[in-house]
């Protein structure tokens, strides 16, 4: 993810979950404690929905040993997932369990079962921020992506919910040619109810979302559009009230330094010094993803036999992640360049790698190819 607030003002009111000060040495967990969903969305990555059966999922003493190895591990921050989270009757146990063992714990929902109580039992459960999903400024646009009437509202009321309860929250905006023109509206409309964080993630090829995503995806110029909005609402806004990233396109950040350059900005070493340091796609590296049966992959989006690092099952965590072995997470990991790539001319290679690994896989068959989401020309 690109940090926008973070990297030109130094700060948000959401990042640094973890305590100040504390050095971690494994990745931020993606899991998802579940499949079952009650909505159907058209561009979910893991095919959730209603009917989906919640046969081999990890049981709650498997989950709760799952928190004890993730600690061990060194996670700096476990964020429960699904499908819908807090479908999963044992939520509040396992939510219980990261807070006693001093593990920072965040939420991703759709937001729909998030009535006033639920807000403030997350709350006093440890959760330290719940992402929650609008797909467009009204509910036409929005329901017709979730699926099921009334989502829109139901999901602007939790956000409602959780910062009458005190609990940080934030929009999580996927974006596609069907909603795209309604992002400058959303962030007035996320601005005005008092979210701290707005994140525009852009669509990824992965279960649902691969079905659409020929269909869906954006072009180069709305993508240039798009990050410039951010870029423009990121400077405007007071970063201790609500901060922006975007999500699952690390060439975002050669983007933000292209406009720095073009303003003359005096923070540009700065800013290129800490984009250069994350280094690319972050997934194999920063991030890591467990789905509801235990199966380790490289992130969220990566769920796919050919990207399965192992099962928690067979080991521990810590010791998957930390296998210099696993062909895996070597994979991910190594610095590559295809023979003949863009890329390998690009200047900004060493901020963005090659992008997203995942879209690339989609569109190259090879996770070190060019994303085709990229929009610079060497």
């Amino acid at each position: 993810m690109i940090r926008f607030t973070h990297l030109l003002h130094g700060g948000g009111p959401v990042t640094g979950m973890a305590a100040p000060g504390e050095k971690h040495s494994g990745p931020v967990v993606f899991w998802n404690v579940t499949s079952q969903c009650n909505l159907a969305c058209t561009h979910c990555y893991i095919r959730s929905g209603p009917g989906r059966r919640r046969e081999g999922e990890l049981t709650t003493g498997e989950g709760i040993a799952l928190i004890d190895d993730l600690t061990t591990a060194g996670v700096p921050l476990l964020l429960f997932t699904g499908g819908e989270p807090l479908v999963r009757e044992d939520f509040w146990t396992l939510a219980a369990h990261a807070r006693e063992r001093g593990l920072p714990a965040a939420l991703s929902t759709n937001g729909t079962l998030i009535t006033p109580n639920v807000a403030r039992r997350l709350r006093d459960a440890g959760i330290r921020y719940a992402g929650i999903s609008l797909d467009g400024v009204t509910a036409a646009t929005h329901d017709a992506f979730r699926g099921v009437a009334g989502s829109f509202d139901r999901s602007v009321q939790a956000l409602e919910n959780c910062i009458d309860a005190g609990l940080r929250c934030g929009v999580r905006f996927t974006v596609t040619k069907k909603n795209h023109t309604e992002l400058g509206r959303l962030i007035a409309f996320s601005r005005a109810l008092g979210v701290q964080r707005f994140c525009v993630y852009w669509l990824v090829p992965s279960g649902r979302g691969g079905d659409v995503h020929t269909d869906l995806q954006v072009g180069h110029r709305e993508v240039q559009e798009i990050l410039d909005l951010v870029y423009r609402e990121t400077l405007r806004t007071d970063p201790g009230v609500m901060e922006f990233l975007t999500v699952d396109a690390p060439q975002d950040g050669a983007c933000l330094l292209e406009r720095l350059e073009t303003d003359a900005d005096p923070e540009y070493d700065r800013i290129y010094r800490l984009l250069s340091h994350m280094g690319g796609c972050s997934a194999g590296k920063r991030v890591a993803n467990i789905d509801p049966a235990g199966n380790i992959y490289p992130c969220q989006f990566a769920q796919s036999e050919e990207f399965r690092a192992g099962n928690i099952r067979d080991r521990p965590f810590g010791e998957i992640w930390n296998d210099p072995a696993n062909p895996v997470l070597a994979a991910f990991r190594r610095e590559r360049v295809l023979p003949g790539s863009p890329c390998a001319a690009c200047r900004w290679q060493d901020i963005c790698g090659t992008g997203c690994k995942i879209r690339a896989y989609a569109h190259t068959s090879e996770i070190d190819g060019r994303d085709p989401l990229c929009f610079r020309r060497v």
